[in-house]
């Protein structure tokens, strides 16, 4: 915990995405409200302003060989998980990261530390739609697809967007602790700490199709028929293959096992289902699980929260104030059209 000033300095450049650069800049501000004591400065390459993916122009106080900073921010963009980085960014950041404490990144503001080799050896996340660039980007790093933040050592890399400002909050709780940070996020009306991961925003499993024909025959045949035998022993009948073999397959080539497969196309299917609104043990049956409860176990698992609270959560933005209590709670085996929906 500190009582002294600590710089923050966000660098911005032309494209940056203005969420990424007001959402923790809104955080650090509140914790001054509070009693803390952030200096928030906008640097770019070359100190001048600059204009975010939004057209809106970005006032900047100094130009990054200029300045110092006990921590370093740098935005993210839509521009650099598609373009290599521009050169002056990287020697920005490449210039500021040696007298910083802490290296920190918003979003895909990972392209930029994975550019200037800020990420070799070190835990990593970003956006979960370009989390494989990423990948590809810094083969040195681990990327972690599902993470909301990630901090490895002094440095720290978010998620999408609004994960800067759970970010932000994570670096006011280890500069002033768990009270003020409690504070910052009461008033800015937002979760101190979210349940789950990425997974529970992104959308359903969509990578390229498998390479070998044996693989996608047995994952097309999944995708089809979620309800259908898809034991190991029976998908490996399928192909006249042994399980061992299947199994084989499917780690070289999905880096998974055939069960975990099937139950993240079942798991992408409840989700959907949920979505458009049907009770938990119907979507259950639906996307094939064989129990409610196996479902249930998956969502645990997957996104820290049970089948009802995703849908509380992402079905809709009213509140469920129905008399009937209807979304409160989540339904067990054989609670098809009973109170969770």
């Amino acid at each position: 915990m500190t009582s002294a000033t600590h710089q923050v300095a966000m660098l911005v450049y032309d494209g940056v995405t203005l969420l990424d650069v007001a959402g923790p800049a809104e955080v650090f501000a509140e914790a001054n409200r509070s009693g803390a004591d952030y200096r928030l400065v906008m640097l770019s390459p070359t100190g001048a302003d600059v204009t975010s993916s939004l057209g809106i122009r970005i006032g900047v106080d100094a130009a990054a060989a200029s300045a110092a900073a006990h921590t370093l921010m740098v935005a993210g963009t839509d521009l650099y998980p598609r373009d290599p980085v521009a050169p002056d960014v990287v020697e920005a950041v490449r210039t500021l990261a040696p007298g910083a404490g802490r290296i920190v990144s918003i979003c895909t503001g990972a392209f930029v530390l994975a550019a200037a080799g800020l990420l070799d050896g070190k835990r990593a996340t970003t956006h979960w739609k370009v989390a494989h660039r990423l990948a590809s980007r810094s083969p040195a790093s681990r990327v972690d697809p599902d993470a909301i933040y990630v901090r490895d050592g002094s440095t720290y890399t978010s998620a999408g967007v609004t994960a800067g400002i759970d970010l932000a909050l994570a670096l006011v709780e280890e500069d002033h602790g768990p009270a003020l940070a409690r504070d910052v996020a009461r008033s800015l009306v937002v979760y101190l700490q979210r349940a789950g991961g990425q997974s529970q925003f992104s959308a359903p499993l969509h990578g390229p199709p498998p390479r070998s024909p044996a693989i996608r025959r047995i994952t097309d045949l999944v995708a089809a028929d979620p309800h259908g035998d898809h034991s190991v022993t029976a998908l490996a009948g399928q192909l006249h293959v042994s399980p061992r073999h299947l199994t084989r397959l499917f780690r070289d080539e999905l880096s998974t096992t055939p069960a975990r497969y099937v139950e993240s196309i079942r798991f992408d299917l409840a989700k959907a289902l949920l979505d458009q609104g049907h009770a938990t043990a119907q979507a259950a049956d639906l996307a094939g699980f064989p129990s409610y409860e196996s479902m249930r176990r998956v969502f645990a698992r997957e996104m820290s929260m049970s089948p009802a609270a995703y849908q509380r959560r992402f079905r809709t933005t009213h509140r469920a104030d129905r008399a009937d209590g209807s979304g409160d709670v989540d339904a067990g085996p054989g609670a098809v059209g009973a109170a969770a929906r």
